[in-house]
């Protein structure tokens, strides 16, 4: 090999064994500023792959197990950012209080946010009252129904998008919702269909309507400008779906009947 050739090389490998420690540097600047890796949770007893829950001992839930995991690779410790819904989670996007999250995806929160791969598509739909005359989406969407909807999320927006004539109220809590639905003080709750399915089992006479309105998509997402962190999820995110660690938080948490669906 010529000398010039081979001193060539060797100033390349002395530049990239040199730029890896500042990259590595630079994304915990970014995706840990605080020295810890905050995760953005929502809580409810909604289940599913994007709530969280209260436990005894913290929190549970597929985006608490995600969030210790890529904690434990960047090799700092997780703390758990609580919100009552994806909505407020959204909000704080441009607050500096989260460095990573998973929630579903619409438009809206591109505008405020940068996303990954998608890890979760779910149906969303509507649960009817007990006793309700409703059986379909025709016979819902009439003047003077009350549909509820967790407020500011991208089912609220699509229940929003999908009924002309039912009124939507946005509500902050599931277990709000949960209480006027058994109480009959609504006529229909917007979810997705599987929390919905687990909500009719707890509340006798509710009807989960077969139709679906729209496709939920659910991905982990940095605030706008984090590209650095970006690029870490998305490989994160990728590897966790073939090494079965998004598997593993699925099964942990209920989930061992779901498939895991990326688009």
């Amino acid at each position: 090999m010529p000398a010039s050739l081979h001193a060539a090389l060797a100033g390349l490998v002395f530049a990239a064994a040199v730029a890896m420690p500042a990259l590595a540097d630079g994304l915990k600047d970014e995706i840990a500023p605080t020295g810890k890796l905050r995760v953005a949770i929502a809580i409810s007893p909604a289940g599913g792959a994007f709530w969280s829950t209260k436990t005894e001992a913290g929190y549970a839930g597929v985006p608490v197990d995600l969030g210790k995991e890529m904690a434990g690779q960047l090799g700092v410790p997780v703390e758990y950012v609580v919100h009552q819904n994806s909505g407020q989670i959204t909000d704080a996007a441009g607050k500096g209080t989260w460095d990573v999250t998973w929630l579903p995806k619409d438009p809206e929160r591109e505008t405020k946010m940068m996303f990954g791969p998608i890890y979760e598509v779910a149906d969303a739909t509507y649960i009817v009252k007990p006793g309700s005359a409703v059986t379909d989406f025709a016979s819902l969407d009439q003047p003077g129904i009350k549909v509820a909807a967790v407020n500011a999320t991208t089912t609220m927006r699509g229940a929003i998008a999908h009924l002309k004539n039912a009124k939507v109220t946005g509500y902050q809590t599931y277990d709000e919702i949960f209480g006027l639905l058994k109480s009959g003080e609504i006529d229909a709750f917007a979810l997705s269909r599987d929390q919905l399915n687990k909500m009719a089992q707890k509340i006798p006479g509710t009807r989960v309507l077969d139709e679906t309105f729209k496709k939920t998509v659910t991905a982990v997402a940095v605030p706008l400008g984090h590209s650095l962190a970006l690029t870490f999820v998305t490989k994160f995110m990728n590897e966790a779906v073939m090494n079965g660690t998004l598997r593993k938080a699925y099964d942990n948490n209920g989930l061992k009947d779901t498939p895991i669906r990326t688009e």
